[in-house]
């Protein structure tokens, strides 16, 4: 089982911005890594993936403010996200494996608050 490793999370104003970071723990490369959240009492959603061709793929909510890149040499994705709104609190996953759709690893999750 690989281990994706994600860090950047954190409390934020609305409007504000941050962003995350994942990589694998070992030296395995994912051909699609995404970024997956679950807020309080709401179905786990795709924000944002992109493939190693550069592909991506973005949630309607987040289009225009979240960005999501990839460094295929260090094998790490970023999910850059700007213009924070309350309603993007959640958890935050990084996710891997031959599809944005349909991951075969999942971190464990990083925390984004946004307050208004």
């Amino acid at each position: 089982q690989v281990e994706l490793v994600e860090s950047g999370g954190g409390l934020v104003q609305a409007g504000g911005s941050l962003r995350l970071s994942c990589a694998p723990s070992g030296s395995i490369s994912f051909n699609a890594m995404g970024w997956y959240r679950q807020a309080p009492g709401k179905m786990r959603e795709l924000v944002a993936g992109i493939t190693r061709g550069g592909n991506t793929v973005y949630a309607d909510s987040v289009k225009g403010r979240f960005t999501i890149s990839r460094d295929n040499a260090k094998n790490t994705a970023y999910l850059q996200m700007n213009s924070l709104k309350p309603e993007d609190t959640a958890v935050y996953y990084c996710t891997a494996g031959v599809s944005i759709s349909r991951p075969s690893s999942w971190g464990r999750g990083t925390q984004v608050t946004v307050s208004s």
